[in-house]
């Protein structure tokens, strides 16, 4: 079953990368208190996901936080040592936190993973967005295969 609005995130865990190497996130604490713009791409280093997903909510971010946004987080079905490289290569250090899925765990649980294996990719998260409030999901975006519209952050700064 799929996540709607007003439901709580299911709990498990995600990894980032840290200056120490990975380290495990676990979503009740991360989401705990907080008002989080959480938004998830297909992969890493993918071309809409890197020309116009992760850029969009860098560029946004301080536009969000000025809306009430504590933090912003951006997940994929990737190892944290790609999505560390690629929060980097992006600029999104200290902007957006990536949180790998590696084993789709979160994409499952949620509901929204995708069969992306004619493309070699395996299973894998839909792209989607959603802000959570302390841990609960105020709105959900989720995306149309191949279109890129409703998860991008202008269209979330208007749910804001």
């Amino acid at each position: 079953m799929t996540i709607a609005k007003g439901d709580t995130l299911p709990e498990t865990t995600f990894v980032t990368m840290t200056e120490n190497g990975p380290e495990a996130v676990e979503s009740k604490s991360y989401f705990a208190g907080k008002k989080i713009a959480l938004f998830s791409v297909p992969g890493a280093f993918t071309p809409t996901c890197s020309a116009k997903h992760l850029p969009g909510f860098i560029e946004k971010a301080a536009e969000l936080k000025a809306k009430g946004v504590d933090e912003i987080a951006c997940t994929a079905v990737n190892d944290p040592f790609v999505m560390g490289a690629w929060g980097k290569s992006a600029g999104a250090d200290g902007t957006v936190t990536m949180l790998a899925d590696g084993n789709g765990a979160f994409a499952k649980a949620v509901g929204l993973e995708m069969d992306g294996s004619k493309f070699g990719l395996g299973t894998r998260g839909q792209r989607f967005s959603m802000i959570v409030n302390d841990g609960v999901v105020e709105e959900l975006n989720v995306e149309a295969p191949g279109d890129f519209k409703v998860s991008s952050a202008d269209h979330m700064l208007g749910q804001l």
